[in-house]
């Protein structure tokens, strides 16, 4: 259960109570001469579920995904163009439910530097990396409050070279902190 998540409104807990679609998501961990660093993207505007949201590439599993892994893998090269030969998978993060009905579970895979980064304009309006470090450190971790459905909910958000980091994803790289820091 996530840190907070009994203050949802009922109306939450009763959407998560129904089957959860299973999504699947790339955390790209890019081996940089100067340190790790995280890939993310901010979503196409033109996009009907959550444009213009910074996001790990992924999306929902299709019927011709074995898996999660392929799910997330497939999504990658076709969002940002990585191949799936130069990703290497090397965890898994448990999944998490969303308010929009998935269940999202986070593969975690490392790239070497030389990426070749295609971004697809019609879902990905660009890419950026987050220095790992950064990402660790718990001070980098603003500790808000939303409303949601009338109720006030604790999330977490990460603020970078102006970007705004939040919402599933903020709460996807907490997640991958306390892994990584076990």
């Amino acid at each position: 259960m996530l840190a907070g998540s009994e203050r949802w409104p009922a109306s939450v807990h009763e959407a998560l109570a129904r089957t959860l679609r299973p999504a699947g998501v790339l955390i790209p961990v890019i081996e940089r001469s100067d340190g790790l660093a995280v890939l993310l993207t901010q979503r196409s505007a033109d996009l009907k579920h959550h444009a213009g949201q910074i996001s790990f590439p992924g999306g929902r599993m299709e019927a011709h995904d074995r898996d999660v892994v392929q799910t997330a893998l497939r999504e990658t090269h076709e969002e940002v163009g990585i191949p799936p030969e130069l990703i290497a998978v090397v965890g898994y993060l448990p999944p998490m439910p969303t308010v929009t009905g998935y269940a999202i579970t986070s593969v975690v895979g490392v790239v070497t530097e030389e990426i070749p980064l295609q971004i697809d304009p019609t879902e990905v309006e660009y890419a950026f990396e987050v220095p790992l470090p950064f990402l660790l450190d718990r001070r980098n971790e603003l500790a808000l409050e939303r409303v949601y459905l009338g109720r006030r909910i604790p999330t977490v958000e990460f603020h970078y070279e102006g970007e705004r980091i939040w919402g599933a994803t903020a709460h996807i790289l907490v997640e991958l902190r306390k892994l990584l820091l076990k």
